[in-house]
């Protein structure tokens, strides 16, 4: 015969293997939804270095090209194109590895919804069980007891998750800052181009972009999960970082004063929305920080009530 000690366990464990169950649920539904703007965002993407290389072979040779000699405009047009394409090429590659992370973890999450398919059920099971086994008892405390543990199970599980969700939100805003660190840096080398800075601001300016650039695909990626750990937890939420503009270099080869205001423009321009990004994972942060203090006071309450319970 299971003992109402055991039974419990297998309780509790069961209740365990529901709530991730449900959470993973969660977590799915939010992954379609990110494959499926990914997809989106790729078929545009597409279309943008098809055009873009169109402009290069154009330039290349044909009409185009023989019209461009003629007004020496050739070689500036076909370097500028070439940048163009091959900044269009860089974001189309980078998309894609994001869409096969995201596609990655919808599989993983598959996976672990495969194994925890019958979780519902075996709980059911279980609680028919201690529903016998506490009508057996005859203790009128027994079934409030229950009653109890199942509900602090159930905060215990939202405390989880509040918690993993602050903490993916920590990580994206780490990762947000490496990108803002980038532009601001690429910002102070725009500056100093402005005041006559040449070749050597246009070097270093280049570098942070392109680093600015790549810590925005990891920022991304850091923004992806945290978008899923707030589904897990009742928030729909789809946050996207600005494209870092790499082409910008190619400015140099029409250097002068309104080119360089241009450029600084966009450089804070895109620090801006990036900022603000930023600001709306902190903000969400305050968000979670404030639910946790609320469960934290549940749990208490739950505790007390169980004690008291327990004392009688």
């Amino acid at each position: 015969m299971t003992s109402s000690l055991d039974l419990d366990e297998r309780l509790r464990a069961a209740a365990a293997r529901m709530h991730r169950a449900d959470r993973l649920r969660r977590q799915q539904a939010a992954t379609v939804e990110q494959i499926k703007q990914a997809h989106h965002t790729l078929t545009g993407l597409e279309k943008d270095l098809s055009k873009e290389e169109a402009d290069v072979t154009r330039l290349e040779g044909g009409l185009t090209a023989l019209l461009a000699r003629l007004v020496n405009q050739r070689e500036e047009r076909l370097e500028r194109e070439r940048a163009e394409a091959a900044a269009a090429r860089q974001r189309l590659d980078g998309h894609r590895a994001r869409l096969a992370q995201i596609e990655a973890d919808a599989q993983a999450i598959e996976a672990e919804l495969a194994v925890l398919a019958t979780a519902s059920e075996e709980y059911e099971t279980l609680l028919a069980q201690k529903e016998r086994q506490l009508l057996a008892s005859g203790d009128a405390r027994a079934r409030e007891l229950t009653e109890l543990g199942a509900a602090l199970d159930r905060v215990a599980a939202q405390l989880r998750e509040q918690a993993e969700a602050y903490q993916a939100g920590q990580a994206a805003l780490q990762a947000l800052a490496k990108v803002l660190g980038y532009l601001g840096s690429a910002k102070g080398a725009s500056t100093w181009d402005l005041l006559g800075g040449g070749l050597i601001a246009d070097a270093v300016e280049h570098n942070r972009l392109r680093s600015a650039d790549e810590a925005a695909w990891h920022a991304q990626r850091a923004l992806d999960v945290f978008s899923r750990e707030l589904a897990d937890v009742g928030v729909s939420a789809h946050p996207r970082l600005p494209e870092v503009d790499t082409r910008w270099f190619v400015d140099t080869f029409f250097d002068n004063i309104i080119t360089d205001v241009m450029k600084h423009q966009r450089i804070e321009n895109t620090r801006a929305e990036v900022e603000r990004t930023a600001q709306w994972v902190k903000g969400m942060g305050t968000q979670l920080r404030h639910r946790d203090a609320v469960l934290s006071e549940e749990r208490a309450r739950l505790l007390a009530k169980r004690e008291e319970l327990l004392r009688g």
